[in-house]
């Protein structure tokens, strides 16, 4: 006795390994969603920034957001509870680009909740190993994403759009972290002086923008979710470095032009022809 072949472009029957991933991403997302969200400051929680002796504040380093710029997590919150939602629909269930990126997704806001709780205990070093594996596990998705055509265009909203979003900032704050750690450690100019590295990381993090926008070009909300996530993160620190209690206009200038490539680089990229 044969099996008949499925044929091209059907969506498989589910199997059970399918409605486990959905029931455990749905209440694992939300409990890491909650969890991430009181310990940066919601609910009653305290913010990130006043934890560990002022470590990660908007005026720790030079290359630190302006505090407004932090408003972004509502929408990445926000964008991941409609993702857990929209996976854990039945007509999902057996969704070959959910199968392949919903439990790195799931790893992902674990790793973030874990990093918050690593911030609130005053563990920088460790903060810093924690945000480079969530940097790397986003950038699984990210690959994951642009490899496959999004299955409807509320999955590229949904699911592009918000991974696009998460790895766009967690890149810049994968920079900013380091530069708090450093500057934690008591690490000292190391010979450029504070506004030379700053400049430095500030420059990493726009060719790092074109580089995404490069990989991503033809998945519209995958390029334009992460260069709009790293404009407005570059976008924070030249205003954090114009006014306020850290005043670096060379710096400030730096993350504008920074800023510019970030959007412009996406913005072309989500010109280019999707991807078959």
């Amino acid at each position: 006795m044969t099996t008949a072949a499925v044929p091209a472009g059907a969506v498989p029957a589910p199997a059970p390994s399918d409605r486990v991933r959905q029931v455990v991403v749905l209440v694992g997302s939300l409990v890491a969603a909650g969890a991430a969200a009181y310990g940066a400051g919601a609910f009653g929680g305290t913010a990130v920034e006043q934890t560990a002796g002022g470590a990660l504040s908007s005026t720790a380093t030079p290359v630190a957001p302006d505090n407004p710029a932090f408003r972004i997590w509502s929408v990445i919150y926000l964008g991941l509870f409609v993702f857990a939602v929209y996976q854990v629909l039945p007509r999902h269930a057996s969704s070959p680009r959910l199968r392949a990126t919903a439990w790195w997704v799931l790893v992902s806001m674990v790793l973030n909740a874990a990093w918050i709780g690593v911030v609130q205990a005053g563990w920088i070093p460790l903060s810093v190993v924690v945000i480079a594996a969530l940097l790397a596990v986003n950038a699984v998705v990210v690959v994951r994403l642009v490899r496959r055509r999004p299955e409807s265009t509320a999955q590229a909203v949904v699911l592009d759009g918000t991974m696009g979003l998460y790895t766009g900032w967690v890149s810049v704050a994968t920079l900013a972290n380091v530069a708090a750690a450093l500057a934690d450690a008591g690490a000292g100019d190391l010979g450029l002086g504070a506004t030379g590295w700053s400049v430095v990381l500030v420059v990493l993090a726009a060719a790092l923008s074109v580089a995404w926008a490069a990989f991503a070009a033809g998945r519209r909300a995958v390029a334009l979710g992460v260069g709009l996530a790293m404009a407005w993160g570059l976008a924070w620190i030249a205003v954090g470095r114009f006014q306020g209690e850290l005043v670096d206009t060379t710096v400030a200038w730096a993350a504008v032009g920074a800023s510019v490539v970030a959007l412009v680089a996406s913005l072309v990229a989500a010109t280019r022809p999707a991807r078959g």
